[in-house]
């Protein structure tokens, strides 16, 4: 929820978001460090696909930075509600991964769209990243996450990347952000092994949709 901290602030929707971006990547280095016995024996099958996460987080950095600010402006409350919306939405796709529903080519096309909208706006993909590896790789919490902390690392670092070289940055908000994610970061991951989600889940799904909802009403969509 760093973004509609940084709206509240008074940072302009697309300042806020590559400021958000930029302050994620500090993210990867504490979840490493935190997730040891979730990440043990997954640096195969993490290669590749972090691979897939960082071309998809560099094609949506490039998209936002040829993406007039206007515009930009007009969509934040429709990405807002759809990261609210797979938060909700869950414990339904974690319920197709139970029954073995999965698809061959939802893992690539699913992981490379995810990491384009993490590239492109960051708030709200980490919970889409989860959803779609519950669904198709790994049901136990846990160990999702850890493997979406890597995934959403890379994509993050090679997105803020092109931001830090052609993008307009305020690292007077990027820097203390980054800062306290790197330290909230550390403890997440130990979080998650013990505390129940669900009412968490909900909770935080219902304040993206109302943000959704103010978001839409200051722009007059």
């Amino acid at each position: 929820m760093s973004y509609p901290v940084l709206l509240a602030v008074g940072l302009p929707a697309l300042a806020a978001n590559i400021a958000n971006i930029i302050a994620v990547i500090w993210c990867w280095p504490g979840s490493a460090l935190a997730s040891g016995p979730e990440l043990r024996g997954r640096g195969r099958w993490l290669l590749p696909w972090t691979a897939v996460a960082t071309l998809g987080g560099a094609a949506g950095a490039a998209l936002l930075l040829v993406t007039p600010p206007g515009v930009f402006a007009r969509i934040v409350p429709f990405l807002v509600a759809a990261g609210a919306a797979a938060l909700l939405l869950q414990p339904r796709l974690a319920a197709r991964h139970g029954r073995g529903r999965r698809p061959r080519l939802v893992l690539p096309g699913g992981l490379l769209t995810v990491s384009m909208y993490n590239g492109y706006f960051g708030a709200g993909s980490g919970v889409m990243t989860l959803a779609l590896l519950m669904v198709t790789v790994e049901g136990h919490l846990a160990r999702a996450n850890a493997l979406k902390n890597m995934l959403i690392g890379a994509g993050t670092i090679a997105a803020a990347v092109g931001l830090v070289a052609f993008g307009p940055v305020d690292w007077s908000a990027a820097l203390p952000l980054g800062a306290g994610m790197f330290a909230g970061s550390t403890i997440g991951p130990r979080v998650t092994r013990r505390l129940p989600a669900d009412r968490l889940r909900w909770i935080i799904g219902l304040l993206g949709i109302g943000l959704a909802v103010e978001l839409a009403v200051r722009g007059g969509i």
